[in-house]
């Protein structure tokens, strides 16, 4: 009798640690179908996939540009159908094949998972990027020293070590990722607080306070673009801009309901990295 009870005690413990790794993580990408995200493709109406840009196959969500007969800055994100404020967003990719004819020299192997974005349905037709703080992820071409994991701020600015940063863009402190090699990146987000960014284990990046303002986004509504606002939530995408990429997880762990108590968000997250 004693060792039944133990058994159902062990049972019970290990359902309960089981439900709590699961109970956070959400498959934002379910392997099956582009169901959950909405597309906004530069020169396209809202939620027009041109050319099929986005899709799934073998439970890959792909990016590819094979009914482009020039890419002419048709740069597209697709968003994810919800908003989150606070979490933590794990992406795996690799880039693959060739550039799409017409795509710019910065952006070979260049893609990005966009953090904080607007509502992708007040974008104009003519946007190209959505309002946002990017998660740059770059792919080496072989030779030189291209670091993943980078930020840009289209439409948005930053503060590293509290002093406002005003470039575009800023390289992570990591290492050149070669070939077709799938690479885990992470993003962790604590509302307008502070933003981390992770690759295969290692932060290379950490910034706070992201607000609306700064450049390096075109063809928006000024209404939209609300310069100081915080940035305290938004959707979250992910970027075509001319090289094919593949994206086998893109999942998100919600934790908002920890973001209002610190000592709780912080035992959440040393168990996420003990995962």
């Amino acid at each position: 009798m004693h060792n039944y009870k133990t058994l159902l005690a062990s049972i019970a413990l290990f359902s309960s640690l089981s439900a709590y790794a699961q109970k956070g993580w959400i498959d934002l990408f379910n392997g099956k179908d582009l169901k959950d995200w909405n597309v906004k493709i530069a020169k396209h109406p809202y939620n027009e996939n041109f050319g099929n840009t986005f899709y799934v196959q073998d439970g890959l969500m792909k990016v590819k540009y094979d009914n482009y007969e020039n890419f002419d800055k048709q740069y597209g994100h697709i968003f994810y159908k919800k908003p989150f404020s606070y979490y933590l967003l794990k992406v795996e990719y690799r880039f693959v094949g060739e550039q799409a004819k017409g795509g710019e020299g910065w952006a070979y192997r260049n893609s990005g998972a966009m953090l904080h974005c607007q509502d992708p349905s007040t974008m104009l037709k003519d946007q190209d990027f959505p309002i946002s703080i990017e998660g740059q992820l770059l792919g080496g071409n072989g030779k030189d020293e291209r670091p993943t994991g980078n930020v840009c701020t289209p439409g948005t600015t930053i503060e590293i070590k509290d002093s406002l940063f005003t470039p575009h863009c800023l390289n992570s402190s990591l290492k050149t990722y070669h070939g077709d090699q799938w690479v885990t990146a992470e993003f962790l987000v604590l509302g307008d607080s502070i933003i981390k960014h992770i690759i295969n284990g290692d932060t290379v990046l950490t910034y706070t306070k992201p607000k609306i303002g700064g450049g390096n986004v075109s063809n928006f509504d000024p209404k939209v673009k609300q310069d100081g606002k915080a940035l305290t939530g938004g959707y979250i995408s992910l970027q075509s801009e001319s090289h094919p990429i593949e994206f086998r997880t893109v999942k998100l762990f919600d934790l908002q309901p920890y973001a209002n108590d610190k000592k709780k968000l912080e035992k959440v997250l040393e168990k996420l990295r003990k995962e």
